[in-house]
Order: C-alpha cells, then structure tokens, then sequence
C-alpha cells in the first residue's frame, strides 16, 4: 500500500486545513452512501415516505459540495500548496463532485420510487435492481475507503469491479426489453424500474472516477480513460 505523507509542513494550520477537508470530503461521502442505500430501500419496499425524505434531504448533499469546494478554493489561494499537497485539494475537490452527481443519481432512484409505489404491483426487474444496487453501494463504499487509505492497489482493484456493472447492466436491460415487448401493457412501469438501473450504473461511473482519483493523489498518475498504461511508464 501506497502511503503519503501530509504532516511535514512547517506550518501546523496547514496540515489542520488538509485534513479539514479531506474529512469534509469523508462526512459528504458517508451521507452519499445512506442516500444510496435509503433510495435503493424505498424502491424496493415501495416505501414512498423514505424516498421523498432523499429527494428532500438531497439538497444538503449539494451544500457541502459547494462549501467544501470553496474550502479548496480558498487553501490553494493561500498556501499554494505543491506536489502531493495540490494533489490532495484537487482529488477532494474531483471527488466531491462525482460524490454530487451520486447523491443526483439517488434523488432520481428516490423519484422513480415515488412513481412505483403509487402504480401498486412491483413490476419486473427488482432482481436486477437488488443485485447490480449491491456491487455498485460495494464500489462506491471500496472506494471511499481506498482514498481513505490513500490506497492506490485497492482503488484499482475496485476500478475494475466497474466492467462487471456495466456487463450486469446491459444483461438486464436485454432482458427488460424482451419483457415489455412481450407484455407492452408493462412498458410504463418497467421503464421506470429501467431509469433507476440506469442510475445505478452511473454511480458505478463515479465509484470508478473515485478510484481515479486516488491513484491519481498517490501516484500522481492521470488514469482516466482507461490510461492504465500511464502507472507503468
């Protein structure tokens, strides 16, 4: 495991500023992942009171971004930070925003829960939606953990996890397709169950950009679209 080292800096409040929002970066995570795992419940259980309670509580997602993108703002103004320094800040302030889009992501599964609920019998799909909801809440918690250990073999390892996701989307959406042609009466509600499989495909997008991320503060390498080759140079 890869490990850096924040806590040389002459300055004491400096090293306080950079795990100031590293641990911002860490609390928006933690309520990213309930909002996942409350929006998933709602769908399921047809629980329509939880699901508005995402939708509502959603807005408290985005107003962390904002704060702690202006935390990292402000602290590159005024230490300047260099190498492993800047590449803390800028892997927050990445993060955070792939850690938004997720918390979107929930907001329309807590939406598409709502419409469910109220439409009565549970269309097709819950399966899918049960198994790929696991693996993506698994990366996305993986790869929390990854950039808290500043871990760049298990954030690559989790990368990876991004490709069965993906295969596991496509096989359900093949599958729900051939039901509605079969059945077009259900096109409406499995479409909807559709849109939410769809969002979770996204948030294994942003688990993924996560693991970038750190590979990115540790390494200082630039993996992105599918750059791997970029470790071994």
């Amino acid at each position: 495991m890869d490990k850096l080292h924040f806590d040389q800096h002459i300055s004491r409040h400096f090293n306080e500023e950079l795990e100031l929002i590293k641990s911002q970066m860490l609390t928006m995570g933690g309520k990213v992942e309930t909002q996942l795992d409350d929006a998933v419940a709602a769908l399921l259980d047809a629980d329509s009171g939880l699901a508005r309670d995402v939708v509502f509580r959603e807005e408290e997602i985005d107003a962390l971004e904002v704060q702690i993108d202006e935390d990292c703002t402000t602290l590159i103004a005024r230490r300047q930070p260099a190498a492993s320094d800047l590449r803390m800040v800028m892997a927050v302030s990445k993060t955070i925003r792939d850690l938004e889009r997720i918390g979107d992501e929930s907001k329309k599964i807590a939406k598409m829960a709502i419409i469910l609920s109220e439409e009565g019998d549970a269309p097709r799909g819950y399966i899918e939606v049960r198994h790929i909801a696991s693996g993506v809440r698994k990366m996305l918690h993986d790869s929390l953990d990854a950039f808290t250990r500043y871990d760049s073999d298990a954030a690559l390892k989790t990368l990876k996890a991004d490709d069965q996701i993906d295969l596991e989307y496509k096989s359900a959406l093949r599958e729900l397709i051939t039901y509605m042609m079969e059945d077009p009466r259900s096109i409406s509600r499995v479409m909807n169950v559709l849109w939410a499989l769809r969002s979770l495909e996204r948030v294994g997008d942003h688990a993924k950009n996560i693991c970038e991320h750190t590979v990115y503060l540790v390494k200082g390498k630039d993996i992105r679209h599918g750059n791997t080759e970029a470790l071994d140079s």
